[in-house]
């Protein structure tokens, strides 16, 4: 059983996917709305999920720029992994997210969705994205 749970932190929001119990294809969970100021909340909401969906792995998208430098972006992803980390005693790894919430926004246009529609799902959509990513690349073989 190699099931992953992956994030896409935003400073708003958080995309959330889960792949299936083999690790082999990854399913959208949910987009969750991050507490004003409470990142505790946030923290409190992921480690249910992580009970919930007991995965081997919990995988975070990990902003770059297109020159693989990182930015404050991702250094506000590390602060908050260590938040949830610090609670969670479960192996982790983070994976370049890069364009994916482009790639995502993309596919739901292609797929006609309603501007309003799209800011509701596009977080969760780009979780799914660096998701399967990180498992087709085989990285989730341990």
């Amino acid at each position: 059983m190699r099931r992953v749970l992956a994030l896409d932190v935003g400073d708003r929001r958080i995309g959330i996917a889960v792949s299936d119990p083999l690790g082999l294809t990854a399913q959208g969970l949910e987009t969750y709305t991050r507490a004003i100021d409470n990142e505790a909340a946030d923290v409190a909401h992921i480690l249910a999920l992580l009970q919930a969906y007991a995965p081997v792995l919990l995988l975070f998208g990990i902003p770059r720029n297109m020159d693989g430098s990182y930015g404050p972006q991702a250094e506000k992803v590390r602060a908050f992994s260590e938040s949830v980390l610090s609670a969670w005693n479960g192996e982790y790894d983070f994976f370049d997210e890069r364009l994916t919430t482009v790639s995502a926004e993309r596919v739901l246009i292609n797929a006609d969705v309603s501007r309003k529609k799209r800011k509701q799902v596009v977080d969760k959509l780009a979780a799914v994205v660096i998701l399967q990513a990180y498992l087709d690349s085989g990285r989730n073989r341990g």
